[in-house]
C-alpha cells in the first residue's frame, strides 16, 4: 500500500514536471545559445560581474543579456527566471 503510493506520487510528480516544461521550453527556443551559457551562470547565484569576467564582457552587457533572456522567456523577474531554469533542469556552467 506504501509503495503503490510513492510510485502514484512518483507518476505524478513526472507528470507535473513534464508540463511545467512544456510551458517554459518554447521561451528557451527563443533564446541564443551563448545567453544561454549567461543564462546558466546568473541563474547558479553569480553576480553579474563575475559572469562578465567569466564571459570576457561588460557587466552591462550582462544585464542587458539577462533582460533580454528574461523578456523571452516571459519571466517577469529574476527570480522567476531562476525557477524557470530549474524546471528546465539547466545546468549551472562549470567554472574554468
Amino acid at each position: 500500500m506504501l509503495l503503490g503510493a510513492i510510485r502514484h506520487a512518483i507518476v505524478r510528480s513526472r507528470t507535473d514536471l513534464a508540463a511545467k516544461r512544456r510551458f517554459v521550453a518554447p521561451g528557451l527556443l527563443r533564446v541564443t545559445h551563448p545567453s544561454r551559457t549567461e543564462l546558466a551562470r546568473v541563474v547558479s547565484g553569480l553576480l553579474n560581474k563575475q559572469v562578465g569576467d567569466e564571459l570576457g564582457i561588460s557587466e552591462i552587457t550582462v544585464q542587458r543579456e539577462r533582460g533580454q533572456v528574461t523578456r523571452k522567456m516571459k519571466a517577469g523577474s529574476l527570480p522567476g527566471l531562476v525557477n524557470m531554469a530549474a524546471k528546465l533542469r539547466l545546468a549551472p556552467a562549470p567554472k574554468g
